[in-house]
């Protein structure tokens, strides 16, 4: 039998708003998923199709995150850390080993390797990268409603100039990350 491993990845990383969310698969080897590849080179029609696969047959998957207050608290790092720490952790099969895209390693109860690109390369981590990306996305997007003049929906809280100029307008919400520069120089 071969050895249960869990993909993970994260997303929200450079948001001014919003959480930090990673995801963990664990792939079942006897049905393939045709077209993984990292989450940001896809459309966001072909990754809500892949998200469906995923969450469909992959033998187990999990979301895992870190709210502003956490970022905020013990840094970006730290929080993308923790947010991949619990993904793997609410996977219903704990994994024999855990590839994590990019270049450091949450604590884990599992060796785990850390593969920078990894969402290109190991389908696990693509797989994790399309879960995450596709459940944060649909957080910012109902976000959105509950700060319209923001346009969460667009940019998913990234810093883009639509984002710094409502920023500027109408001033911090409670889902801005606060240790975020933009947002430290708005509020001082």
């Amino acid at each position: 039998m071969s050895l249960l491993v869990a993909g993970v990845d994260e997303v929200g990383r450079g948001p001014l708003a919003g959480p930090v969310v990673a995801a963990a698969v664990i792939l079942d080897p006897a049905r393939p998923i045709v077209g993984l590849a990292d989450s940001k080179a896809l459309t966001e029609r072909r990754r809500e199709a892949l998200n469906d696969l995923i969450l469909e047959q992959a033998l187990a998957w999990a979301i895992g995150r870190a709210e502003v207050a956490e970022i905020d608290e013990i840094n970006i790092l730290q929080a993308s850390l923790l947010a991949m720490q619990r993904a793997v952790v609410e996977l219903a099969h704990q994994p024999e080993m855990a590839l994590i895209d990019g270049n450091r390693c949450p604590v884990l109860s599992c060796p785990a390797r850390a593969i920078v690109g990894g969402d290109r390369t190991e389908p696990a981590i693509s797989a994790a990268s399309i879960i995450a990306k596709v459940a944060r996305d649909r957080e910012m997007t109902e976000l959105a409603i509950l700060y319209p003049e923001y346009g969460f929906a667009r940019h998913k809280g990234y810093p883009t100039a639509v984002h710094l100029k409502a920023l500027s307008d109408h001033g911090v919400t409670p889902i801005h990350r606060r240790s975020f520069g933009p947002v430290r120089r708005l509020l001082s």
